[in-house]
């Protein structure tokens, strides 16, 4: 039986059966929350159709706990070019919540004894400079992962907008201004924070594709996933990006440069690899990341500032930056989240450790209607039924 078969199974079991609900499902194998919204038919139902509105070429979407997926449904074309349709093994690019798998690897060295959070930068690589103020020679691995460099944000991003790979900005390093000392403050990176492969590969001795694929993507059979832009464009199953041109959706170009950031947005992946991964972060492999391992992940490390997209959803109460995860409360729930967006995609996922319950979302398009879907996830879940 096909992998999409079974999620489609679980989903028409979910439903079909009189007197079966997903708040049954999930309270016969692990305690809930007892007065959230287990029932997300409504939540599926807009998202379809709001994606349908928009005509947004193709997208996938699950729904999971840490017991299995409860839901996955694909719908739309893998390109507006021709009638392939995407499946649940159609792969995307997940943009920036590779940094999600970035703040794994480096946990991973942490609990492998490879690395320490609190070992600064400049001493793993000597040569290197970063800032333009010696504070700046503070940044530790801690920093790196949480944002909290004290550097500018977005150092470089223009960049990579321009094409500019990574391996020719990393000399620039040291022109960044610093804008507060290390830990103090909050600023988004994907060039700084792409320092996270150099450690891995100085530490573990291989390069940072292999050690995603020993340490995470085969253990927990995200057979799909991979890293690189040479990996995508030769995967039969990758689906192409679109924006959005004088009303009409069209494919677009891959700028290379945000492939050479891998911790920052070059993982490729498919729903159901995705799938996996948020049901991984749900405690469902403890094996692969144990509840200490998932605790210490998910743990804030920074307050994040107003302004930013997920900031100004009206259920957030308070948010920071965790090891490549956003963290914040919404509603009375803590909640961990991540999106993502590079040229010709968006992507979302969001869950609740505490409420075992978890989405992914992947489109094929830059539509904005990301933004909504996990501030409308979530108010399903925490509407009075």
């Amino acid at each position: 039986m096909t992998r999409y078969c079974i999620a489609s199974l679980i989903a028409f079991l979910v439903f079909a059966l009189p007197g079966t609900s997903l708040q049954n499902v999930l309270a016969a194998n692990d305690p809930i929350i007892s007065d959230l919204n287990y029932d997300y038919r409504e939540f599926a139902h807009w998202l379809k159709q709001t994606s349908d509105e928009k005509q947004i070429p193709g997208a996938a979407f699950a729904i999971v706990s840490r017991e299995g997926i409860m839901y996955l449904q694909t719908w739309g074309l893998r390109s507006v070019s021709n009638q392939d349709r995407i499946t649940n093994d159609s792969v995307f690019r997940i943009a920036s919540m590779s940094k999600t798998f970035a703040g794994a690897a480096a946990s991973l060295l942490i609990e492998k004894k490879l690395q320490s959070w609190d070992r600064k930068i400049t001493d793993i690589f000597p040569s290197l400079r970063l800032g333009n103020k010696t504070v700046s020679r503070d940044i530790t691995l801690r920093h790196l992962v949480s944002h909290s460099t004290g550097l500018m944000p977005h150092s470089y991003s223009n960049l990579l907008d321009d094409g500019v790979v990574y391996e020719k900005i990393r000399d620039k390093f040291h022109q960044i201004p610093t804008v507060c000392s290390p830990g103090d403050c909050y600023g988004y990176q994907n060039v700084i924070f792409s320092l996270i492969a150099d450690v891995v590969e100085d530490s573990a001795n291989v390069s940072y594709e292999d050690f995603l694929n020993k340490e995470i993507f085969k253990p927990l059979g995200m057979s799909s996933a991979s890293v690189g832009m040479d990996a995508f464009v030769n995967d039969p199953n990758a689906v192409e990006p679109h924006r959005m041109v004088r009303g009409d959706w069209r494919t677009t170009t891959t700028n290379p440069a945000y492939y050479s950031v891998a911790p920052a947005s070059g993982v490729n992946a498919s729903i159901f690899d995705m799938a996996m991964w948020v049901r991984a972060n749900l405690g469902a492999f403890p094996e692969v990341m144990s509840p200490v391992f998932l605790s210490n992940l998910h743990a804030p490390i920074i307050d994040t500032p107003h302004g930013n997209y997920f900031n100004r959803w009206s259920g957030i109460e308070r948010a920071y930056y965790a090891t490549g995860w956003r963290v914040f409360d919404y509603r009375g729930l803590r909640v961990v989240h991540h999106g993502g967006g590079v040229r010709g995609f968006r992507s979302e996922m969001v869950f609740v450790p505490d409420g075992n319950i978890g989405m992914v979302l992947l489109f094929n398009a830059e539509s904005n209607l990301a933004n909504e879907v996990v501030p409308t996830f979530l108010d399903n879940l925490t509407k009075t039924q």
